[in-house]
């Protein structure tokens, strides 16, 4: 609704008489507010105003505003909360979640398509058509949008979750968040959730049995026109919703490791790691040692390792090794419940500085532990596995002919489709030059353009006025009208081609809650990149915290975030330490620049 700009009609301070009856009207739209609740959203002395307004397709629309802010709007005699209200008030509205590449298109006036939803493990809230939601991102509870339920939450899982879910009203960054103070969401930890057997008792619908495998199937392909609003392609190939269907939706067939909490997961891998690192990495010699050297050059190593046969690390959080996410909160408390148990012990050597200073390698716990064998899947090439060095693939560029161009490729034995390296291409094109007599004879190093030519390679405002090219402007437009392709050669591995060019390694910054800069790399896997295990060596080398999620709009695909702007680890890392060409890099400009020496 203010997707694009709106007309202001009038703007006054609101009297005492509507003050108390439009508190009286969000009481009644919505009883789940507590009397202060209220007092607090519709303040009895602070200044607030009414501004009456028509939105650009012509809806008298009112709209409350309070220090800046709009905080409700009316439409139609019914009340509104905005974003700036629910991003005080999260759990206002029925909350669904969705993926960050789909509020773009719901700022830009798009309606929420059903396959743009996440499922979580337990169920999608209950609503009735006509109900008014909020749409949160994944990873934060903080609403980014309003809408209305197109339909009830049992026709959604009926209709195997294709069509339109929602009517969208507000989003953030629309006409209506620009008009307050452009604050961001702020940033608001997910619910717990229930486990899947309690969803009757929480108010929430699990989808039924029948149902399961087609949501695990969902994705944003042409086969539904509706979807075609949120359809989002990354690197030509790859549909944005693809992603919902790992990990959230797994969540439907729930086995009973699944139900584990993130605190349960981080926990065991925690003491995984750490009875591997006692193992297998820590020598008597290395006593006494510094328990941050224990945690960041041994248990840090053995994260990866650890987590290929983790079968309760059912998200991406849940395999990699974070102490704040334990119960335990700091290792300190860990260490002293492990040395409780008579497996190690620790002194403070020096003042806030302690040590591991001695070790039961014949405590049953060491003993009995048995070391994971990495999966099928994990023993591919792996960045920084000390057992198997990473090296770069070979990345050859190649064309395809596509149908325009057959005619001049056909005296060569080429057909429509025929894949071809840059060197053959220009060894055709000077062969058919050469044949033709089309080589001018005066200049040599111009060629003149026959009909086949002038189809293949000139713009229709062309045709009638170049007659002649040089070599290597003819070359070069002759390869700008192939198809792209590429052929990758892993070491030890057959060649596999793909058409398309291939995405590089993607490195951008992005800010989080307190404006704290983070630092974002996606398209690892594409150069047999493993994402954990560089997360790994990244959270060693910059001893910063590090996250694997699912990359958004990548099927499959992962995305590594390391906490601060650790674009120079990174540089260091992919051109130094791996030798991938700078070329399939983007973003190594980002790198902070180096202060000044004084």
């Amino acid at each position: 609704m203010f997707a694009k700009a709106f007309r202001v009609k009038s703007n006054s301070a609101i009297k005492g008489s509507d003050r108390r009856k439009l508190r009286a009207d969000v009481t009644t739209a919505f009883p789940t507010l507590g009397t202060d609740q209220v007092s607090a959203l519709v303040p009895g002395k602070e200044e607030l105003n009414v501004v009456k307004l028509y939105a650009h397709r012509g809806d008298a629309v009112t709209v409350y505003v309070c220090g800046g802010n709009p905080i409700l709007f009316e439409l139609e005699k019914n009340l509104y909360p905005t974003v700036y209200t629910l991003w005080s008030y999260p759990d206002l509205l029925p909350m669904f979640t969705t993926w960050p590449l789909v509020l773009e298109k719901l700022v830009g006036g798009a309606d929420l398509m059903l396959p743009g939803l996440v499922v979580p493990p337990a169920g999608l809230p209950r609503v009735q058509n006509g109900d008014l939601c909020a749409i949160a991102l994944v990873g934060n509870r903080a609403p980014v949008a309003i809408g209305v339920a197109a339909m009830s939450t049992a026709e959604m899982l009926t209709s195997s979750l294709k069509g339109r879910g929602f009517s969208m009203l507000h989003t953030y960054r629309d006409h209506l968040w620009r008009s307050g103070d452009k604050s961001s969401p702020p940033s608001l930890a997910p619910l717990a959730l229930d486990p899947p057997d309690l969803n009757e008792e929480k108010g929430s619908v699990q989808a039924d049995p029948t149902l399961q495998g087609d949501v695990r199937r969902l994705t944003l392909e042409g086969e539904d026109k509706a979807n075609g609003e949120v359809r989002q392609q990354m690197c030509g190939e790859k549909s944005l919703s693809e992603a919902s269907e790992d990990p959230s939706v797994r969540g439907l067939n729930p086995d009973p490791t699944d139900r584990k909490s993130l605190k349960e997961q981080m926990d065991e891998l925690l003491q995984r790691c750490f009875l591997h690192a006692l193992k297998c990495q820590v020598k008597k010699a290395d006593l006494p040692l510094l328990t941050s050297t224990l945690l960041g050059s041994h248990m840090f190593s053995c994260c990866f390792v650890s987590f290929t046969c983790f079968p309760s690390a059912t998200s991406p959080e849940g395999r990699q090794l974070d102490v704040k996410k334990s119960s335990y909160k700091k290792l300190s408390k860990f260490l002293q419940q492990m040395q409780q148990e008579h497996i190690i012990q620790v002194e403070e050597r020096s003042r806030g500085v302690q040590s591991v200073v001695a070790v039961d390698w014949r405590h049953p716990r060491i003993t009995s532990f048995v070391i994971p064998e990495p999966s099928p899947t994990s023993q591919t090439i792996q960045a920084g596995s000390r057992d198997q060095p990473y090296h770069p693939p070979d990345i050859k560029p190649l064309y395809c002919v596509p149908a325009s161009m057959t005619l001049l490729f056909q005296e060569s034995g080429h057909k429509k489709g025929s894949v071809l390296e840059g060197a053959e291409v220009r060894t055709i094109i000077i062969n058919y030059a050469k044949k033709n007599d089309l080589v001018d004879a005066d200049n040599k190093n111009l060629v003149k353009l026959d009909p086949i030519l002038c189809d293949c390679i000139l713009e229709k405002n062309e045709q009638h006025t170049v007659m002649k090219l040089p070599w290597d402007s003819l070359l070069t437009r002759c390869l700008e009208r192939l198809q792209p392709a590429y052929q990758v050669t892993f070491p030890g591995q057959e060649p596999v081609m793909k058409k398309g060019k291939i995405c590089p390694i993607d490195i951008t910054l992005a800010q989080r809650a307190s404006n704290k800069k983070v630092t974002v790399v996606r398209n690892l896997e594409a150069y047999g990149l493993d994402p954990y295990s560089v997360a790994a060596v990244l959270q060693q080398r910059c001893q910063a915290s590090t996250t694997v999620t699912p990359a958004p709009g990548a099927k499959d695909g992962l995305q590594v975030q390391i906490q601060g702007n650790q674009v120079r680890h990174l540089s260091r890392l992919l051109l130094e330490d791996y030798q991938l060409p700078r070329k399939h890099i983007q973003g190594l400009e980002k790198a902070p620049k180096p202060g000044k020496k004084k």
